[in-house]
């Protein structure tokens, strides 16, 4: 039977030490508004929205210029403009720290794994931006990742980000067709390719794959190989250590842009016919991800934030975005059940991940499989499990046939 009873919930110590609590505090203060337990912090952000999110980017500590309007035509959904004077970049925001931290970890099945600090992050960043800069990318430009879940696809998407483009990416399982109906829209310039993918603990090659897409696709001006194994760079593609090669890396700077430019372009499923492009903008996707990763899903710097993946799912944006936060982004890629069901358990073990996060399918599957992870792991570090919702399939009339919605994201 149905029970009103929670599962969990925190202790009043737990409530006391986290975010959304500061922000609580701190939001009494400076509007005077007694803000005394969740619900009225809600009905205030509704009520007073203005005041909420200008708060949000101040407690949050956002780097750019705000502006002294906060929204225009609010009234109107299809005319509302937000921070229309702010002036930010986002790739600004994700690379607050550079020192010999872990920025990301990484591993790809039992085949590979290693770790980038701040401080290589942002070299490599500053070495792939400028190699696009020269290439002609600037504002407004699409650059396109055929690429696995691994920190070059992070960097890749920040050195995009830092001179004001626009960062679109799918997954290296897609066939050439797949790959060809979404980048084909959306024109990019530039296409960063991985050489392949480990599966059930196969190597996937997919480099006659990237060679079909760059043909097909007469935007792109150069195709960049990433090895996930070190195999040759086919003809016609820069291999990507040529970009990142250099010892004194130039100076990194960042582009300033508007806080509803551009700045993803991801897509839908492509079930109901051709996949759908759906534009995402700098500020919009900053502060949205910065309330869900710091408010609801208490994220701190220093914490290791993982989320199950691929580079074609908006998650991984989310997952991205922790790295504004000061916090290590967690990378995986492959099957999460090769060589065992306990491998992910394993990683936030070995890591100390502090947020996990995954699907409610893959939470059925470790049930079916009668695995009990805390049984057999040290995940003292975990504070906060996150999963998709898991939507019941609808049957559509006029198509005949049963397809699942898709998931939308539940932090519990």
């Amino acid at each position: 039977m149905p029970s009103d009873t929670p599962l969990w919930q925190p202790d009043e110590q737990r409530i006391a030490a986290s975010n959304m609590k500061r922000f609580m505090d701190f939001a009494e203060e400076e509007t005077g508004k007694a803000l005394p337990d969740y619900d009225a912090l809600y009905h205030w952000s509704v009520d007073q929205k203005e005041t909420f999110w200008s708060m949000l980017w101040d407690f949050c500590g956002v780097i750019g210029d705000k502006g002294e309007r906060i929204l225009v035509d609010g009234e109107t959904i299809e005319k509302a403009a937000w921070f229309p004077d702010a002036s930010l970049n986002f790739a600004e925001n994700l690379l607050r720290r550079d020192d010999d931290a872990i920025a990301i970890h990484f591993r790809a099945e039992d085949r590979v794994e290693r770790s980038m600090s701040w401080k290589e992050l942002n070299r490599q960043v500053a070495c792939v931006a400028d190699w696009l800069a020269r290439q002609g990318v600037g504002p407004g430009d699409r650059v396109a990742g055929y690429v696995a879940n691994m920190p070059e696809a992070v960097v890749a998407m920040l050195a995009t980000a830092s001179l004001g483009g626009i960062w679109t990416s799918t997954s290296p399982d897609l066939g050439e067709e797949s790959v060809i109906e979404r980048f084909g829209q959306t024109a990019p310039k530039i296409l960063f390719a991985v050489d392949g993918y480990f599966y059930n603990g196969k190597f996937i090659d997919i480099r006659q794959r990237v060679q079909a897409v760059q043909q097909a696709i007469p935007s792109i001006r150069q195709t960049v190989l990433i090895p996930l194994l070190e195999g040759d760079a086919p003809e016609g593609t820069l291999p990507w250590q040529s970009l990142i090669a250099s010892t004194e890396p130039p100076v990194l700077r960042f582009e300033p842009r508007g806080f509803n430019d551009p700045l993803y372009i991801l897509y839908t499923s492509g079930t109901t016919g051709k996949p759908k492009c759906i534009t995402h903008k700098v500020g919009g996707v900053l502060l949205q991800h910065l309330k869900e990763l710091q408010l609801h899903s208490d994220v701190r710097p220093g914490d290791r934030v993982f989320y199950f993946t691929t580079c074609g799912w908006m998650m991984w944006n989310w997952l991205v975005s922790a790295l504004a936060c000061e916090a290590t982004v967690v990378l995986y890629d492959g099957s999460p059940f090769y060589p065992s069901g306990n491998l992910l358990w394993d990683y936030a073990d070995a890591v100390g991940m502090t947020l996990f996060g995954t699907s409610a399918k893959y939470i059925d599957a470790l049930s079916k499989a009668g695995l009990e992870p805390a049984k057999n792991h040290d995940l003292s570090s975990l504070r906060t499990l996150c999963s998709t919702g898991s939507a019941q399939k609808t049957r559509y009339p006029s198509e005949g046939t049963s397809r699942a919605r898709n998931p939308t994201s539940a932090c519990q």
